[in-house]
């Protein structure tokens, strides 16, 4: 399974700030020492072109410019740097390159990325570019030109925080369905709306949560039985788990475990075509992140040397 990283630029962030870089480092040094299934190529940028599918031309170039407000970057939540610009277009381009390896092989992953709190027209809980929804336009203006017909695309957000910038984007798009399923007391406290939004309660654990999601598959497969997608972006945050710092839920590593094995399984039975992020995780103990994310990944190469392809 192909798999894309660009943590090698890494931000110049102050001592002490809570965006947990390392994790990217140590989830690649892993698969370099142990690869298993996953073929690991560093990721490219995207280019304003790319970016303008979503994204409007003034904040495009107030990030690669550096010219954002200082309301703009405390919204974003680390500061600007050519490192920060650079990075961001590295991550829509991962999930891009991500998305094109899933249409041929199956499965593939953005080994970070899930960058869904991030507007057209603005950042936001460390979110730049909404890496989601350029691949996701993208893709479809490909297929497009192609001349294979429409492309329907599938959001499936389980990170623990609701993807408000993703349901923004697409709110008025019937072409993208978008699922969240995350805490419903926890960031962002005005939520969109999603097509499909599942909320929890704090404290919710393994057994509710698994419930929710199985309930949730059910809805879409009904809701989509006219206009099955041809595409699956699934952001699978490890926040949900019961050592995040800031995801407020439950959720045991095999319950993770579970809910990745849930999804994986469901879009290969509908032979949808997955690419995945790692999304949020902000463990007290960062290595607990990381062991979660290395399991997603494990199973989505299992997930990808299983695929059905073929007739």
């Amino acid at each position: 399974m192909w798999a894309y990283h660009y943590d090698t630029l890494s931000l110049p962030l102050p001592p002490g700030h809570r965006f947990p870089q390392s994790k990217y480092r140590l989830l690649r040094e892993h698969f370099e020492r142990e690869p298993g299934r996953l073929r690991m190529r560093p990721a490219g940028p995207v280019g304003e072109a790319e970016l303008a599918l979503v994204h409007t031309p003034a904040y495009i170039r107030a990030v690669l410019d550096g010219t954002l407000s200082a309301a703009e970057v405390r919204e974003i939540g680390f500061p600007w740097s050519p490192q920060m610009a650079e990075r961001s277009c590295r991550s829509v381009g991962a999930t891009v390159a991500a998305a094109r390896a899933a249409l041929a092989e199956g499965v593939a992953a953005n080994m970070a990325g899930g960058t869904h709190h991030a507007y057209a027209d603005k950042g936001s809980g460390f979110c730049v570019f909404n890496d989601v929804a350029v691949a996701a336009r993208l893709m479809q203006a490909e297929w497009a030109q192609q001349q294979r017909g429409p492309l329907q695309v599938l959001v499936i957000d389980l990170d623990v925080h609701q993807g408000n910038g993703t349901a923004s984007i697409f709110q008025r798009d019937d072409s993208v369905f978008t699922f969240s399923m995350h805490g419903a007391k926890n960031f962002p406290f005005r939520k969109e709306a999603s097509d499909l939004d599942v909320g929890l309660p704090d404290g919710s654990g393994d057994a509710d949560y698994l419930a929710a999601l199985d309930q949730a598959l059910v809805q879409i497969e009904q809701r989509l039985a006219e206009r099955p997608p041809g595409l699956a972006f699934y952001l699978a945050g490890a926040d949900p788990h019961e050592g995040d710092r800031l995801g407020r839920l439950k959720l045991s590593h095999a319950g993770l475990a579970a809910r990745d094995q849930r999804v994986l399984d469901w879009l290969a039975r509908h032979r949808v075509p997955v690419a995945l992020s790692m999304a949020g995780g902000y463990g007290h103990d960062l290595t607990l992140t990381v062991a979660a994310q290395i399991t997603t990944l494990t199973l989505a190469a299992q997930a990808w040397a299983d695929w059905p392809r073929g007739a």
